[in-house]
């Protein structure tokens, strides 16, 4: 039986090569797509899903409010693991944290030194109670003791590539050249992908060892992202119970922060899930960068979608092609064939095309990760032998799409009846109802490939309105150099004077921050006019005379800062002066702003807004200051435009790098130029405007290789309509209308029911931004247009061919 299917089906395939050609091209390309993203997708959401008792785990976080403003941070006051521990019932284990990034030195190995580990915590025995690792050699009681280390595996070999586990105990590691721990244990890291990517575990009592990470960690009124606290509840314990009691403990030891009526701050702790890591951008995921949950469904849906429309090509042409089939079947059922057995043999038709569909998809889905590979993972490859869950999906996958496409034709199919389609009755794949359901699906597919054609643009518009608006400052042809920490003001000047002396150099500043990226610094202020005292939240940024010509901020009122205001005058933004009350800049000038409660600066001068952060947030009110030398450590470039097709920028930077090795030798050097950390606040958005591109161009691809199909079927039926109605004196054009009409209207009745969905979709996604550009109407205007024209050209070719093929051919059997 399934050998008489299967030898059925390759002569229908071969019967029929051009139609089963656009099946497989379709199906494959919409395959290829979903094993793509759900690589992608099952990468994200299987983050720290492999812990025992995983859903009992929770890291503290807290969220701030700060005169309406909200702030959140992964990191809670360092006395809080303690309180915990001992006052708060229903808890199984609690667990201290403190990452940070260091220098390494392993003295046991000649000239071996590792910069900017990321990747080292300190934590205490209770962690490895939390989280399941395998040790390979010691145990978690070795870090009871200070100045002990616990390293993976991989980092063990790295430090000691010739010595055995054994033989790496009681060896010496250096942190930050001062922190000097020996080698207690060995682990194995985790296979599983997590967000716990540490490798260098240090003892958590070394930290009272540690002069500035002491001082941090003793206070509950300093809150550092670095020092967290994880804790896992008991079974029959609530999350929010435990919650309630963590505030109960900020009620107790910090009144003022959570009490109403108390200063600016308010702060409140919450638990967060150990599965709400890794895509919670507000805390993030210690040293890994978050994933989106919405993007994710979103590629979700992509991947339904692309599916979709490969399914509703393959039942439109195959239920269009049903009268070619419909003797077979009567002859079928003639010789005893039953319903059941026909269905059978057509759902093994498109089982067999689903197969080499995803045949093909399997070819298809590396380079397709490779194209993406710069903003995708490099652990997302399809690895189905170390991930059978894979297997499975694809397994899924063919039986789902089989099903989906092939149970409606099979069901149209196998219910003609045998006498009247023998007779050559009704057995026109044109009736009412298959004809009524294509246009249907079809109508569906163009509403997809519109949708994603409107969306497109219009996030490419709002990703060209934020890289190119005037965000109130300069952008280009600047550059930024981060200097050590521990720089003496004299080598400073030293470097700086050898960066001014090169060629392209316009002008140097030195100061904080740039004007616009994602970190920020405030304080609390307060203004007095007599009876009126006005509290805020005021940004800032450091920068000597030089920061404000370097960025080309104007200057609307006053005077510049200069060095000599480091004592006490500022600069603040057209926004603060409107906080304070002033509809002109110049009323503000003079006035004094206390920040916190003893230091106090003068306005000297006032400049217009610029955005701090990305288009998301709105301009906040901003102060600029300078500080002393020894406090500034970034040094901003303003560079003179190269000659056309020149490369004088190189040099220059070149040139920079020499002066910073001879002033920094064991430092590494980099330049970045100040546009491109503005286009990475939209990474986000080009990202999905680039996954967007691609599902459009895939969806209208897959459209367009139906309505191809469905044209050829169309023109194929009408060959004698055409040939009669061209004997009457029916034009060319005349007959290219007919047949291109009923595919016009489809298109403009998707229209007209995805534009109102589109506006919807496309303003709700619109919201997260605070300065946004418009929903143009021309967006709807290109998309409809542009479908109408690619439909037309898809369908172009084979109506005119139909069109002026000779009347005596198409009539000749008459």
């Amino acid at each position: 039986m399934i050998k008489n299917y299967l030898k059925t089906a390759f002569r229908g395939f071969m019967r029929h090569k051009l139609f089963t050609g656009i099946n497989i091209i379709g199906l494959s390309i919409g395959i290829s797509a979903s094993i793509v993203i759900f690589l992608i997708v099952y990468h994200d959401f299987t983050f720290d899903r492999f812990h025992k008792d995983g859903d009992r785990i929770y890291r503290v976080i807290t969220d701030f409010e700060y005169y309406g403003d909200r702030f959140y941070n992964s990191g809670v006051p360092g006395p809080l693991s303690e309180a915990i521990r001992h006052e708060v019932a229903g808890i199984k284990g609690t667990a201290p944290i403190y990452t940070q990034s260091y220098d390494v030195n392993i003295p046991s190995v000649t000239k071996q030194k590792f910069k900017e580990n990321k990747e080292v915590v300190y934590v205490d025995q209770y962690y490895f109670k939390l989280f399941n690792y395998k040790w390979l050699v010691g145990s978690p009681q070795m870090l009871d003791q200070p100045y002990q280390v616990v390293l993976t595996s991989d980092q063990a070999k790295i430090y000691f590539p010739r010595l055995s586990y054994n033989q790496i105990i009681g060896k010496q590691v250096i942190y930050a050249d001062t922190i000097r721990t020996t080698v207690a244990g060995v682990i194995e890291k985790f296979e599983q992908n997590s967000d716990l990517t540490f490798h260098d575990f240090i003892s958590f009592s070394t930290t009272q060892r540690v002069n500035d990470i002491k001082q941090q960690n003793s206070s509950w009124d300093n809150t550092n992202g670095g020092s967290q606290v994880f804790i896992k509840i008991a079974e029959n314990s609530s999350s929010i119970g435990i919650e309630k009691q963590v505030q109960q403990l900020l009620l107790k030891y910090l009144p003022e922060r959570a009490k109403p009526g108390g200063t600016g701050y308010k702060s409140k702790f919450r638990l967060q899930p150990l599965s709400d890591i890794h895509f919670n951008g507000n805390y993030g995921a210690i040293n890994n960068p978050t994933a989106n949950k919405t993007m994710l469904y979103g590629l979700i849906a992509i991947a339904a979608f692309l599916l979709l429309l490969g399914c509703i090509n393959f039942i439109n042409l195959t239920t269009a092609q049903a009268s070619q089939r419909a003797k077979e079947i009567g002859v079928r059922k003639t010789m005893g064939g039953t319903r059941l057995q026909l269905i059978g043999q057509f759902l093994s038709e498109t089982f067999l095309i689903t197969l080499l569909a995803v045949i093909i998809s399997i070819i298809l889905a590396p380079f397709i990760l490779k194209l993406f590979s710069y903003f995708i993972s490099k652990d997302v490859t399809l690895d189905i032998i170390g991930h059978p869950i894979i297997i499975l999906f694809i397994f899924l996958l063919v039986l789902i799409v089989s099903f989906v496409a092939g149970f409606y034709p099979a069901m149209v199919l196998s219910g003609y009846k045998p006498i009247t389609v023998l007779k050559n009755q009704s057995a026109d794949a044109s009736t009412t109802r298959n004809a009524r359901l294509r246009k249907m699906l079809t109508v569906s597919q163009l509403i997809i490939a519109q949708f994603f054609i409107m969306a497109t643009i219009l996030i490419s518009k709002q990703v060209h309105y934020a890289l190119n608006k005037d965000l109130g400052f300069k952008k280009d042809a600047i550059v930024y150099v981060q200097l050590p920490s521990k720089s003496t003001v004299g080598k400073k000047q030293v470097f700086m004077n050898q960066v001014k002396s090169l060629p392209k150099v316009q002008m140097l500043s030195l100061g904080g921050d740039v004007p616009s990226s994602g970190d920020w610094s405030s304080n609390d202020a307060t203004f007095t006019d007599g009876k009126k005292q006005i509290k805020t939240q005021l940004y800032h940024k450091s920068g000597d005379e030089n920061y404000i010509k370097v960025y080309n901020v104007k200057l609307i009122a006053g005077r510049n800062i200069t060095l000599s205001d480091t004592a006490g005058n500022m600069l603040i933004n057209n926004n603060y002066a409107h906080i304070l009350g002033y509809t002109k800049p110049a009323q503000a000038i003079g006035k004094t702003i206390t920040f916190g409660t003893t230091m106090h600066k003068v306005i000297v001068g006032v400049v217009a807004d610029f955005h701090q952060a990305s288009l998301h947030a709105p301009i906040k009110p901003m102060a600029i200051y300078p500080q002393q030398p020894q406090y500034e450590n970034t040094l901003h470039i303003a560079l003179t435009a190269q000659t056309m097709g020149g490369n004088e920028w190189k040099t220059t930077i070149d040139g920079m790098q020499k002066a910073y090795k001879d002033q920094y030798p064991d430092d590494d050097f980099q330049c970045i130029f100040f546009d491109e950390t503005i286009a990475k606040m939209y990474s986000s958005e080009q990202h999905i405007s680039i996954l967007l591109t691609w599902a459009t161009s895939i969806s209208v691809f897959i459209s367009c290789l139906g309505l191809f199909g469905l044209a050829i079927f169309t023109t194929n039926q009408r060959t004698k309509e055409i040939g009669v109605r061209k004997i009457l004196g029916a034009s060319i054009a005349q007959i290219v209308t007919l047949l291109s009409t009923e595919l016009m209207g489809l298109i403009l009745l998707a229209f007209i029911i995805v534009s109102p969905i589109a506006w919807w979709a496309m303003h709700k996604w619109m919201e997260s931004f605070a300065d946004r550009t418009s929903i143009s109407w021309w967006i709807f205007a290109v998309s409809g247009g542009g479908m109408l024209l690619m439909a037309m050209l898809t369908s172009s070719f084979q109506t005119v061919k139909a069109a002026v093929t000779n009347p005596v051919k198409s009539l000749r059997s008459e």
